[in-house]
């Protein structure tokens, strides 16, 4: 709980903060809790209390989840899935231990009433596995068409599931326990029954989400739905004898109103929206504030006075603290979650900010009143042991032997107008926030009440068609985006903060884009697409003029940038001479060919290149948000000989379109260096007809970001009279453009996005060889005295070429574009020579030998030194 205020606290500056406290809550509070109170419940209801030689297994189980749930939670944040696995694993595997512990009990012990509320604790604990693994399918990054689905599938599984199991089969018996009531007459049998038509709408709904059928999964959650209303029933019909009068009835009572609300609202936003475009954020604090947290804080409000135990003295004394201004808690806490929850367009963000933070410091009063009442549970113990060793009678407390406090009334009326006073003072902080149907934002102009609705589509061509609208002042402006474009993921994004979201490939989505006052802008934000022409222009009609324009918000590079210009940042920018900390050399060193696979005759190499969208550290301090082949800034060197068979597969995990061109290959372009949606994979096949060192790269537009973020390799196709050497290493230079983020990367380091603006002026932000600057001075390359050393130079680009040099030696082979213009220290006519430099152009590539003769310390450096400056040089170190 301590742990989830702080995060709520400081959730602006921390990444994947809503996760973070929806999993702190789910894992953190209500798992722990399961583990804690079903275990606790299996043995009351079996009446066979375990050992305390039992509770050492039962307290490492618990360590084990907690260290398994901060395992995944590190992992999410950070991206790195392999950790995310190993933690959700962990919870998994511990919460199924959890089940098989209660259902070896079930077996030791003898029948009991209620042994059908223990099979429902172990069902849901081995349903948390099943949500689990969701969830890790979740983090591994699916497309929006699949996220939607699974996700609805590990909200099934494990809210309504291994949460929704354990809540109905404890209520049987904890409701009319906590309200001091018995159970009503068939209580057992319908509650039994309602489980299990709660399991057949978990499988039912688990099913339509991942077979993609909408309908089939509305059936699972109203069906689950019903027996949720069933319980309700036997919830009221227990409260006719005994109203709800203390914080723990009426909180578990509200939480379970809430939790019927979430799953309607899942079931409606599930009929009413496509998957692709399915969002459950609704329901999330629905679920999670509304339903869990309530109803767990009303148990334990509930359960910890009883279990401290003191006698009934001591219970009542505690349940006094807890019992402090009751009602009017409850009542905030609900009033402030329905404003939260209220459609966007009818709450401001300032509003939405001071009600939700009144909430949360209710719900976490919590914290100080179970301690008071902790404390007082105590005191009083200790009163009533020095009144009977003097022999006295203790005294009783009058407030304490009144379980429900006199003053409801006048608590709901205090918790209503403080809801009311923080609703104001956001809507003082902010009045335009409001918004009700047909009013008008902040602005100078009167609201129409008419709204213009305009569809476009975002195309193949990097285009808005159509790119222009004309709105009447005042008119509220709607906009439906569908993406014709087959390879890219597309976004419509305004300059006064409204957006559709990232749209996938044959799917449409729509913006509300307010009330317009004035001429707008728009934009595609995916990288590179915006400086390709991706821009959408609002003009307002009807007498606006320009002048009135000079208020307007910055553009779109100064919202994300802090500045009115996206400059291009300068390689002075980044301390180049400071050798990294930790910091791992890419492998320069040229593998030999693997000749070990053949088909028809041939030799055939099979790689699979998996597209990923990651931070990568490419200087020291500073890291790229990059587009990879395989996890690399730079993707991997292939090596073959003529005549080879290359087969490629391209798996697109990224989020937006990606493909690749291969130059070493003669095929046509149509069928495989196309552009491949997120999810989606292709194979691209080709035979190596000719030598040389060739270029590799994303061909999806713009090309020069997708390169200059990372998506380029080389294939080196070695000529037959090809000479062994003592040492070969391969360099494929690039030049990238960035420009800063303002914000830190997973590492610490400064975040920078690759800026299509400076690709456009071309003058590199850095220019490096092997996907990082300057990394061969701080870890050299190797040779020694007497080695014939061959180096394959490659020009990746996008955009500048090389002039590649050896400081102190001389080339006596010379290979470039398929042909020598020097072997073994003579040209084509046997005239000897030595030559100095490769020069090479963007795209291309060759390879120079030459003989170290004494040993030192070689630079070698593209001597156009304005890029070697930049990164682009690097030490041959030469040994005896």
């Amino acid at each position: 709980m301590m742990a989830l205020f702080v995060v709520l606290m400081t959730h602006r500056w921390i990444p994947e903060s809503l996760w973070l406290m929806v999993h702190m809550i789910t894992l953190g509070l209500i798992t722990n809790s399961i583990l804690v109170w079903s275990q606790h419940f299996t043995e009351a209801l079996l009446k066979n209390r375990l050992p305390d030689s039992a509770r050492g297994e039962q307290i490492r189980r618990i360590y084990l989840l907690n260290a398994s749930i901060v395992t995944m939670m590190v992992g999410v944040i950070f991206n790195l899935f392999p950790v995310t696995l190993v933690g959700s694993t962990g919870v998994g595997l511990m919460v199924t231990w959890h089940g098989y512990s209660l259902l070896k009990q079930v077996k030791q012990a003898l029948p009991a009433r209620f042994q059908s509320t223990i099979h429902f604790y172990i069902a849901a604990s081995w349903l948390l596995p099943i949500g689990a693994a969701f969830g890790a399918t979740l983090a591994a990054g699916l497309s929006s068409q699949w996220h939607s689905r699974f996700l609805l599938a590990h909200e099934a599984v494990n809210v309504l599931g291994f949460v929704g199991f354990t809540v109905v089969g404890t209520l049987m018996t904890l409701w009319p326990t906590m309200l001091r009531t018995k159970m009503t007459t068939g209580a057992v049998g319908t509650s039994q029954r309602a489980l299990y038509i709660m399991s057949a709408g978990i499988a039912v709904t688990v099913l339509g989400a991942l077979a993609g059928w909408r309908f089939v999964a509305v059936t699972g959650l109203v069906l689950y739905a019903l027996a949720l209303c069933l319980v309700a029933y036997l919830m009221i019909r227990t409260c006719v004898t005994k109203k709800p009068t203390e914080f723990a009835t009426m909180s578990v009572a509200a939480g379970f109103a809430w939790f019927i609300i979430g799953v309607l609202t899942a079931a409606t936003l599930v009929a009413t929206h496509d998957f692709p475009s399915l969002n459950l954020r609704t329901a999330t604090p629905m679920y999670t504030v509304g339903f869990l947290v309530q109803v767990l804080l009303g148990a334990m409000s509930y359960l910890l006075p009883a279990r401290m135990g003191g006698g009934s003295a001591a219970v009542r004394a505690a349940n006094k603290e807890f019992n402090r201004f009751a009602a009017g808690r409850v009542l905030m806490v609900n009033l402030c979650l329905l404003l939260f929850v209220l459609p966007a367009n009818w709450t401001g963000s300032w509003i939405r900010t001071t009600t939700s933070l009144l909430g949360a410091f209710t719900l976490f009063a919590f914290v100080p009143l179970m301690l008071r009442g902790v404390k007082a549970s105590v005191a009083k113990r200790k009163e009533m042991i020095l009144a009977r060793s003097r022999g006295e009678a203790p005294k009783p407390d009058p407030e304490a032997l009144t379980p429900a406090p006199a003053c409801h009334r006048r608590n709901m009326a205090i918790g209503a107008a403080a809801v009311a006073l923080v609703t104001l003072l956001g809507f003082i902080a902010d009045p335009a926030a409001v918004r009700l149907p047909g009013s008008t934002q902040a602005s100078s102009v009167q609201a129409t009440g008419e709204t213009t609705t305009v569809q476009i589509e975002a195309t193949s061509d990097m285009r808005f068609t159509p790119d222009t609208v004309e709105v009447p002042v005042g008119n509220r402006l709607m906009v439906e985006v569908k993406n014709t474009d087959t390879g890219n993921v597309h976004d419509l994004a305004f300059e006064n903060g409204t957006e559709t979201g990232r749209i996938d490939p044959g799917q449409t989505a729509s913006v509300d884009v307010g009330i317009i006052d004035g001429n707008l802008e728009g934009w595609c934000s995916i990288v590179g697409h915006k400086a390709m022409g991706m821009n959408f222009h609002v003009i307002a009609t009807d007498g606006y003029s320009a002048d009135s324009a000079s208020s307007g918000s910055m553009n779109h590079d100064a919202m994300r940038h802090g500045t009115a210009d996206s400059a291009t940042m300068k390689s002075s920018d980044i301390d180049l001479a400071t050798a990294p900390e930790g910091f791992e050399a890419r492998d320069a060193f040229l593998a030999p060919i693997d000749e070990s696979e053949i088909e028809d005759g041939a030799t055939i190499h099979r790689e699979t290149f998996n597209v990923e969208e990651l931070q990568q550290e490419i200087a020291p301090g500073t890291s790229i948000n990059a587009m990879t082949y395989n996890g690399k800034y730079m993707g991997p060197t292939l090596r073959g000989k003529v005549g080879d068979i290359f087969e490629i597969t391209l798996v697109n995990k990224g989020t937006m379109g990606h493909s690749l061109d291969f130059h070493a290959g003669m095929v046509s372009p149509d069928p495989v260096m196309k552009t491949i949606a997120p999810g989606e994979s292709l194979t691209y096949r080709f035979e190596a007809r000719g030598a040389g060192m060739w270029l590799y790269h994303c061909s999806s537009m713009p090309m020069s970001s997708h390169m200059a973020a990372g998506m380029f390799g080389a294939v080196i196709i070695e000529s037959e009279d090809l000479q062994p050497v003592d040492r070969e290493y391969v360099l494929v230079q690039n030049d990238t453009y960035l420009t800063d983020t303002g914000e830190k990367a997973d590492n610490g380091n400064m975040l920078a996005d690759v800026s299509p603006e400076g690709i456009s002026a071309g003058t590199p932000t850095l220019t490096m060889f092997n996907g990082y600057a300057n990394q061969y001075i701080y870890q050299p390359l190797q040779a020694k005295v007497g080695d014939r050393v061959r180096m394959w130079v490659l020009a990746a680009g996008p955009s500048k070429g090389i002039s590649f040099h050896v400081v102190g030696s001389q080339f006596d082979t010379v290979y470039k574009e398929g042909a020598y213009s020097l072997k073994n220290g003579q040209d084509a006519f046997g005239t000897a020579g030595h030559a100095q430099a490769l020069d090479l152009s963007a795209a291309q590539g060759g390879f120079v030998e030459m003989e170290m003769l004494e040993p030192g310390n070689y630079a070698f450096i593209n001597h156009d030194f304005a890029e070697g400056e930049r990164g682009a040089k690097g030490i041959l170190h030469v040994s005896e």
